[in-house]
């Protein structure tokens, strides 16, 4: 029974899954006898690997990467300043084609980020400049995901 165990153990799942679902057996050299093993002899169960999501439906099975890449956490960041600095501008009664000054400081990775990033940032929203300072005029603390930054907004 354990030659058993370590030759299923040592098998390529997916390779012997297809095995299985083309001929409803799989064939199994178990200490030296060869071995035919029918799909109802076997268990089958299927896990899910952590970081993916799957699902299934109509004969199809679809699988999801939900692993963050640093660039996925970065365009967060950004989307997130984007969605802050976008409802400062309506707070503050800001017209929707007024252009604005943004002002940033409290948190060096979200500055990092926005400098990076700030052509983008800076056509979304308006703004003709991003000063990495004490913010003036309209000022609110966020928190970004976890990370505390101070913004500000002026008309121009």
């Amino acid at each position: 029974m354990n030659a058993l165990k370590e030759a299923l153990a040592a098998l390529d799942g997916a390779k012997a899954m297809a095995q299985l679902s083309a001929s409803g057996s799989l064939p199994l050299d178990v200490s030296g006898v060869q071995e035919v093993i029918a799909q109802e002899d076997l268990l089958i169960e299927t896990a899910q690997k952590d970081g993916y999501v799957t699902d299934e439906g109509s004969g199809y099975t679809v699988v999801l990467d939900t692993n963050l890449t640093p660039e996925l956490i970065e365009e967060g960041y950004v989307r997130e300043t984007i969605s802050k600095l976008q409802t400062m501008r309506k707070d503050a009664g800001f017209e929707v084609m007024d252009h604005i000054c943004v002002y940033v400081t409290g948190n060096a990775e979200i500055e990092a980020i926005m400098k990076k990033n700030e052509a983008e940032i800076k056509k979304v929203v308006l703004a003709d400049e991003i000063v990495y300072g004490t913010p003036e005029s309209f000022v609110k603390e966020w928190n970004l995901n976890g990370k505390d930054v101070t913004f500000g907004v002026r008309k121009v």
